[in-house]
């Protein structure tokens, strides 16, 4: 969803000594899963949902509805969770989101992990929309992971240039019709690992933005993939390995997740220019409990996203929020830093409140930096803090309603959604 801007003129103390630590806590903590002699279990942690509530036990004793008798044990059932809510949107107005999430299972729930599947259609009646729909589904026993993500939108948002370019107040509104198309199929070859390859589109038409009479090229000094209601075509496939020890994507309760992609965008596939690009995400997930019914924990995430060659469209660029599940930069405006190579760090703590597991809240902060004009990557840092509430809507697969309020220098605002961030 888009994030609401206000203007705050303030601004917040931080420490560059937070974004490094960051960095060292995760990569000790993966360089100690490698460590000989200690090999990574797959995540099992289960719940006893029969002593946990969601919000549709709460609609069934409000409709006096019989649950069934015993758990499901068959791993065929399916999880719905729902979510419609209104937010404003860049450029001006009001959007309805509607957020579904599927979670399932293709085999037995012991030995396959559980799938999901979100469609999250947005619209202002007004011509502006989007019909994003993203896959992660696991084949019977984990022997296959297919992933997905398709993109049909036409909306508006912000630029400020690349790296530090332009200031906060100092943004041009960019429009333009946007279709994605990305598939991943993904074998497993040893215990947790999988490798596989895949396509990915990505085609921009009718590129509109202005600013007092300049145009988007001028703005941004930038000559690729900027011409005015120009268009914007990446058309490539990718190499991908991924190591996953979740059990559950849609709410890991512990486990480690890494993903790297290498991905070539030949002429022969219709690109203007040959350019390819590395994305590397890493990800743990600390318990401070045993009791899988008790939510408390440290989610730790780290990206890295870098392209390596220079004739690369605009829009293609790393860019904040754009990550694979553009769940990224909480406390920045989607978009607010891009450039040819950008760093990510986040750590976020989470925690029950109820010991039903139907409230819950989580603390987190963020850094990012990137390369471009007036910043260096690794040497000028961006940095977010903030909290958010958790409400089960569904125990079955974890799902939660999210609400998160973020800030950084400069803009703050509000996030809703389904399932967790990461």
């Amino acid at each position: 969803m888009k994030k609401r801007h206000l203007h705050i003129r303030h601004d917040v103390p931080y420490s560059k000594l937070i974004s490094f630590s960051l960095l060292f806590t995760i990569l000790y903590n993966f360089s100690f899963a490698q460590r000989p002699g200690y090999e990574l279990e797959p995540s099992r942690s289960k719940a006893d949902t029969t002593k946990q509530r969601d919000l549709i036990d709460i609609a069934k004793d409000f409709l006096n509805i019989e649950p069934p008798k015993g758990p499901d044990s068959s791993g065929k059932s399916i999880y719905f969770s729902f979510l419609p809510f209104s937010t404003t949107v860049p450029g001006g107005g009001q959007a309805l989101i509607t957020s579904t999430t599927a979670g399932f299972f293709t085999g037995n729930r012991k030995t396959t992990n559980m799938s999901r599947v979100t469609f999250t259609p947005y619209t202002n009646f007004k011509g502006r929309f989007g019909l994003p729909i993203r896959s992660y589904v696991w084949l019977k026993n984990n022997e296959w992971v297919i992933i997905g993500d398709t993109r049909l939108m036409k909306y508006p948002q912000y630029t400020w240039g690349l790296g530090r370019q332009h200031s906060e107040d100092d943004k041009m509104l960019v429009d333009y019709t946007y279709f994605r198309f990305y598939q991943h199929a993904l074998r497993k070859f040893k215990r947790n690992f999988f490798a596989g390859l895949g396509y990915n589109l990505d085609y921009r038409t009718n590129i509109d933005a202005e600013k007092n009479g300049v145009l988007l090229r001028d703005y941004v000094d930038y000559p690729y993939g900027t011409d005015d209601f120009g268009r914007s075509l990446s058309s490539g496939l990718s190499f991908n390995f991924l190591y996953d020890t979740r059990a559950n994507s849609i709410n890991p309760l512990d486990g480690y997740y890494a993903y790297f992609q290498y991905r070539i965008n030949p002429k022969f596939l219709g690109n203007d220019h040959f350019w390819s690009s590395v994305y590397l995400d890493l990800r743990k997930y600390i318990r401070f409990t045993e009791d899988p019914n008790r939510q408390n924990m440290l989610g730790l995430w780290s990206y890295y996203w870098s392209v390596l060659n220079r004739q690369v469209p605009y829009l293609d660029l790393p860019s904040i929020g754009w990550d694979v599940y553009n769940r990224s930069g909480r406390g920045f405006d989607q978009n607010r830093f891009r450039g040819r190579h950008l760093f990510y760090l986040e750590a976020e703590y989470r925690r029950d409140i109820t010991n039903n597991g139907l409230l819950g809240f989580v603390l987190f902060t963020n850094a990012n930096t990137v390369s471009g004009p007036n910043s260096n990557i690794f040497k000028d840092w961006n940095q977010a803090y903030g909290g958010g509430l958790r409400i089960k809507f569904n125990k079955g697969s974890g799902t939660n309603i999210a609400i998160d309020y973020g800030r950084s220098k400069g803009f703050s605002g509000f996030q809703i959604g389904l399932d967790e961030v990461f």
